[in-house]
């Protein structure tokens, strides 16, 4: 039996975000706006609005919806931020912020999935994402400062080329840790880095020059990405 998608996204709008904190109402928006289902492969469009991670190919998957919607909530993205994701993997949380800021750079280590994101990203007539194939560790120079940076991998630390590329006022959100994450907000001040830190989380690892060995390919193959551990 195909699966109703409108009355699934009715649904994971009331009881996987709203139900579950994500109460600002231009991110719950932005979720009814963005077809999920788009960013999923073909056999999985049934599943696109079941609140868990989906596999994408490569080892990678897109995350569940509560984790990206909380990690939207703490980026906290303005009308007129320009915003840097570091790992684009399917498009759905750069769709999200292109629906709630005036610019989206987004980097992708697998050319692949940065190909196959953009299409669709172009075909729903989002605009205002630019994917980039390259090393996210070390972000994107040339297109900062920016005023917010998500990170959609753990990293064993924070990668200082982000804090540097953060603009005075910014905030940075990305989970760190190894085979679990503390999701943490970073906000940039005059005087240095307010953190506030958020246990539970589990990623497939940043792989980079400031991320994971890159020649560990069985590390970035394994794992669940985007999964909140209750």
């Amino acid at each position: 039996m195909t699966v109703d998608l409108t009355r699934a996204k009715e649904i994971m709008l009331r009881e996987h975000l709203a139900a579950r904190g994500i109460v600002a109402v231009h991110i719950l928006s932005a979720f009814r706006e963005v077809p999920r289902e788009a960013f999923v492969p073909p056999n999985l469009i049934d599943l696109a609005y079941e609140d868990n991670p989906l596999g994408i190919g490569i080892g990678q998957t897109i995350s569940q919806p509560y984790t990206v919607a909380f990690m939207t909530q703490l980026l906290g993205p303005q009308p007129a931020d320009i915003v840097l994701e570091v790992g684009t993997g399917s498009g759905y949380q750069a769709a999200i912020l292109s629906r709630l800021c005036r610019k989206v750079y987004t980097i992708e280590r697998f050319a692949e999935l940065g190909k196959q994101a953009e299409k669709v990203l172009r075909q729903l007539g989002y605009d205002n994402v630019e994917i980039v194939i390259g090393d996210g560790s070390l972000g994107l120079l040339e297109k900062s400062p920016f005023d917010r940076i998500i990170v959609t991998a753990g990293a064993p630390v924070v990668p200082r080329p982000l804090l540097e590329q953060l603009k005075v006022g910014g905030k940075l959100v990305i989970p760190v840790g190894e085979e679990t994450q503390e999701m943490l907000k970073i906000t940039k001040t005059e005087k240095g880095f307010q953190e506030e830190k958020h246990p539970g989380f589990r990623f497939v690892p940043l792989v980079g020059r400031l991320g994971f060995a890159r020649d560990d390919p069985e590390r970035s193959r394994t794992g669940r990405k985007g999964g909140f551990e209750e």
